[in-house]
């Protein structure tokens, strides 16, 4: 496989990534805008300020647990500390729309909580006020308790990498712990954390399952109510296209807002000394790191587990079977599919080096900025055309009927979750190839091997942990996948994710238990092994007590 032929397929992966936004904007500008109006004066605003009220509260919410958890972790010694720094990573694993059936079942009016309030206090149905969890508020606590690792592993990384030599500077100069982590860590670790916020803002935009089931009106599900309730697909395509514009707009601003900030600590770097707490301040901190643990995956798998068992669903009936077979068949193939396409590309970029190179991986990544339901309605529409196009004039030419040859089948699914992970397997991969010099490809060139075999026989060898993870990565959000899958699914193909959406909308919320469980377990796996490289084992000096100080 020559450098010519990695060129042309590296070019052609760029160009399908860019397909679903092209076919947005044409299908947006090209259709009536009939139900546009209609939407415009009825419901389009409350999708606007919900969608962005939604933004604001998740990002603050998460912000705020993520930066106090990392730095807890990091820079203060309690027991239990190395637990919780793993621990903290694990609601990862769990959609957000899982939570939303585990919760709504404990907090809604017939649950657990509310039921024994009635039974001691002796109240009635009207004698007493409870938080609506089936709200805008309760979806962003949802979002919160699944999203915050985000930003926590990035200001625990950043914190980390922070010299010490700043913040004993602060404290020889009379500034409280406090206000030296105001004041001199929170800034510099400003970068990191707007990143874990702008991922945590892409997937909040993304998230369909969890306003769905709460019935919180946002452009996603205006855009699954487009396509499927009022069968308008420019309807969906013109709403794709301003939640697609918010999105872009969010990543373009915290781009250019990151861009301008920059810090540097030259000279020795001083190693960090984690403080001691005092056994009051010990426990505040433990209590701090448990609550997003014990709200994001103890009581949410324990009630899903409760659930499960009073359900009605056979796991091991042939029709859930086939749901697990249609899961797995699909995030393998799309891990693949995916991942091979991010070592094309950082290949290409890796032997080229040019503008055309940088492009197409700027083009990759732009994906991660996509809704899936943008993704799903940018690829049917044109598709479903050609679809119809090819039909029409196979029935013409040769009276056979071809039927819906590309937007019936799995691919396109499979293209739509290679456009929207693609950054993921990405990030994974060139993270690994930084670590390989130039000087290993100039070795492998001279004994004659060519381009693709120094990538076979050099590059993977070594990057197989990277290519591993990115794997791993892809597969689970691909299990978790829901608005892209319940759009672009053949007939009658159904998966874990579908069925616990589809048995969710009919209230069956101890059937739907099931199969969240299983995507849970199915996402568990990668994040273990994401905890396990995380863990920092090694002991630290300890200082004087904090509180002391």
């Amino acid at each position: 496989m020559n450098n010519r032929w990695i060129s042309f397929t590296a070019l052609v992966v760029a160009v399908l990534c860019l397909l679903p936004i092209a076919g947005v904007v044409l299908a947006a500008f090209f259709g009536s805008f009939d139900t546009l109006a209609m939407l415009a004066d009825t419901v389009l605003w409350e999708y606007t300020w919900t969608t962005l009220t939604l933004v604001i509260l998740v990002a603050i919410g998460t912000i705020l647990v993520g930066v106090t958890t990392a730095w807890l972790v990091v820079t203060c010694d309690f027991a239990g500390r190395r637990l919780f720094e793993a621990a903290l990573v694990v609601p990862l694993a769990f959609p957000a729309y899982v939570l939303a059936y585990a919760y709504t079942d404990v907090l809604d009016h017939p649950g657990i909580v509310q039921s024994t309030l009635r039974s001691v206090m002796g109240w009635g149905p009207r004698d007493y006020w409870f938080p609506e969890i089936r709200s805008l508020g309760g979806a962003a606590l949802m979002l919160t308790l699944v999203l915050y690792p985000y930003v926590y592993l990035m200001a625990r990384s950043a914190f980390r990498m922070q010299a010490a030599t700043p913040f004993y500077a602060a404290r020889s100069l009379g500034a409280s712990p406090y206000k030296t982590f105001l004041h001199v860590s929170l800034p510099m670790a400003r970068p990191a954390i707007a990143a874990g916020a702008l991922l945590v803002v892409m997937e909040t935009i993304a998230d369909f399952g969890t306003v769905a089931h709460f019935s919180v009106q946002t452009f996603a599900t205006g855009i699954y109510t487009s396509w499927f309730g009022l069968g308008d697909r420019a309807a969906a395509a013109q709403l794709a296209l301003g939640l697609l514009t918010i999105a872009l707009l969010v990543a373009a601003l915290e781009y250019m807002n990151r861009g301008r900030a920059a810090y540097a600590t030259r000279g020795r770097q001083e190693k960090f000394v984690r403080f001691s707490l005092s056994r009051r301040k010990a426990l505040l901190a433990q209590l701090v790191c448990l609550m997003p643990v014990l709200l994001g995956v103890i009581i949410p798998t324990v009630t899903l587990i409760l659930m499960g068992l009073r359900s009605e669903q056979d796991i091991f009936s042939p029709r859930y079977l086939r749901f697990v077979e249609n899961s797995l068949m699909l995030a393998g193939i799309a891990a693949v599919v995916t991942v091979g396409a991010a070592i094309l590309l950082g290949t290409y970029h890796r032997f080229c080096g040019t503008r055309r190179s940088l492009m197409t991986l700027f083009v990759g990544r732009l994906g991660y900025a996509v809704p899936g339901g943008v993704i799903a309605v940018g690829l049917m529409v044109p598709f479903a055309r050609f679809d119809n196009w090819l039909d029409a004039r196979m029935e013409a030419w040769f009276d056979i009927s071809t039927g819906l040859l590309i937007s019936g089948s799995i691919w396109l699914m499979i293209a739509a979750y290679m456009i929207r992970f693609m950054a993921a397997a990405l990030g994974s991969y060139d993270s690994g190839l930084s670590t390989v010099t130039p000087n290993v490809d100039a070795a492998s060139r001279v004994l004659g091997q060519s381009g693709w075999a120094t990538v076979r026989r050099v590059h993977l060898p070594v990057l197989r942990g990277s290519v591993l993870t990115a794997l791993l990565i892809v597969f689970v959000d691909t299990i978790k996948e829901l608005p892209a899958t319940l759009i672009l699914r053949p007939f009658n193909y159904d998966t874990l994710a579908v069925q616990a959406f589809r048995l969710a909308s009919d209230e069956r919320l101890e059937g739907a238990a099931v199969p969240s469980l299983m995507i849970a377990a199915i996402g568990l796996l990668p994040v273990l092994i994401l905890c396990a490289q995380i863990g920092d084992w090694r002991a630290r000096p300890r200082v004087g007590h904090l509180s002391e100080s």
